[in-house]
């Protein structure tokens, strides 16, 4: 008999979760592989149909997974794109260049770190995928604080990739807040003065 229940918990990483049956009873466990359909990783919130059956240990586990497609297309819907918030950043930025309130050098910045942060953040979760060596939360987080969280952002929702763990995500947001803050900072009078003699210094020490 097929089930009907909600991914309440999901470890994209591990490539596992817990499923909540829509008619109660207890969490089920799922692995990546009873999903029938790959064509997307599984997200807290999803809605699946599945069947149970039991593992050596006698515990009930999901097999033979399925989406919910027409319930995921409309919680989608109400849903902003997670181009949104980045693009609308990289914009006042880049408006802020063309109206000579910051320098080229630093929106060249954000989407060089911007692009840096996809592509590692990519790498990881094929890392985290294959067993091999992973990318250092700190570096990520560095990433993002230097002003590539747009592109680390993206990755997060595009990719289903360090998205639903909580400590990690503290700290992420909190190099945005960061970011957001010292571009700001840029826009004032003594933040433009010291933005521009740290790119003097950068410079004449090319």
């Amino acid at each position: 008999m097929r089930l009907q229940g909600t991914i309440t918990e999901w470890k994209d990483e591990q490539g596992f979760g817990f499923i909540t049956p829509s008619d109660g009873g207890p969490r089920v466990f799922v692995h990546i592989k009873s999903f029938a359909n790959r064509h997307r990783r599984p997200a807290e919130g999803d809605i699946v149909h599945f069947e149970t059956t039991s593992d050596a240990q006698g515990r009930a586990r999901a097999v033979s997974v399925s989406f919910e497609e027409k319930a995921i297309s409309k919680e989608a819907a109400g849903r902003p794109s997670p181009v949104v918030f980045p693009a609308f950043f990289l914009v006042i930025v880049g408006a802020a260049v063309l109206l000579g309130r910051l320098p080229v050098a630093l929106l060249v910045l954000d989407l060089t770190a911007s692009l840096a942060a996809f592509v590692v953040y990519y790498q990881d979760k094929l890392a985290a995928r294959l067993g091999r060596w992973r990318t250092p939360e700190s570096t990520l987080h560095l990433l993002a604080l230097i002003g590539g969280w747009p592109g680390a952002l993206l990755a997060q929702r595009l990719l289903r990739h360090k998205s639903s763990k909580v400590s990690f995500l503290v700290v992420f947001w909190g190099t945005v807040i960061l970011s957001c803050a010292a571009h700001a900072w840029c826009l004032t009078p003594s933040g433009a003065s010291e933005l521009s003699k740290w790119l003097e210094t950068v410079g004449a020490s090319k």
